[in-house]
């Protein structure tokens, strides 16, 4: 039964597209999503632009933290982490032991495709945002692949369709521990 599988976290760069599938997934399997951004910005009363300006990513990465300890002991839900989130080992604690991680594995030219007009990321308003996608890419992959359980390579197919090979990924993968990954019959 969809009530026995734990909750399911997100994780990956920028323009994985963690929000669109972590939505279309909620919705598959009757579950509540949340994107640890908008809980951050709901919690604060402000943009992460504005928390990156104001406090540093350092002060940013302390609420996230924060926000990340608090929604993976949600039951049930599935959650969009933000890019950064698995630089905090705490984080990477709280994601690989409270439900099923997914990283979204989005090369580069994905993310370059998918952030390219995106002004609201402050992390990419730089002269040279090629670079910048690459330098956290090659920090953070190792980090993606520490906690994940499950790794999709995103940018090559339709999030729906997307949505239905993580169900059969997640069947596979709770198959030994007898929870079951099936969408909620309408």
């Amino acid at each position: 039964m969809v009530e026995e599988l734990p909750s399911v976290f997100l994780v990956g760069p920028m323009g994985a597209g963690k929000t669109t599938i972590g939505r279309l997934l909620a919705k598959q399997l009757g579950r509540t999503f949340v994107d640890s951004d908008w809980y951050i910005e709901s919690q604060t009363g402000a943009d992460i632009a504005w928390i990156f300006a104001k406090e540093g990513e350092a002060g940013f990465r302390e609420r996230e933290t924060r926000a990340i300890d608090e929604l993976t002991q949600q039951p049930q839900i599935v959650l969009a982490t933000g890019g950064g989130a698995v630089m905090a080992a705490e984080n990477r604690e709280y994601l690989k032991h409270r439900g099923i991680v997914i990283y979204l594995n989005a090369p580069v030219d994905v993310q370059m495709a998918r952030t390219a007009k995106d002004k609201s990321r402050p992390l990419l308003q730089q002269p040279n945002p090629r670079k910048i996608l690459q330098g956290l890419y090659s920090a953070r992959d190792p980090l993606y692949r520490q906690v994940a359980h499950i790794i999709m390579p995103t940018g090559h197919t339709y999030p729906r369709h997307m949505v239905n090979q993580l169900l059969q990924q997640l069947n596979t993968f709770c198959a030994s521990t007898s929870i079951s990954a099936e969408p909620e019959k309408d």
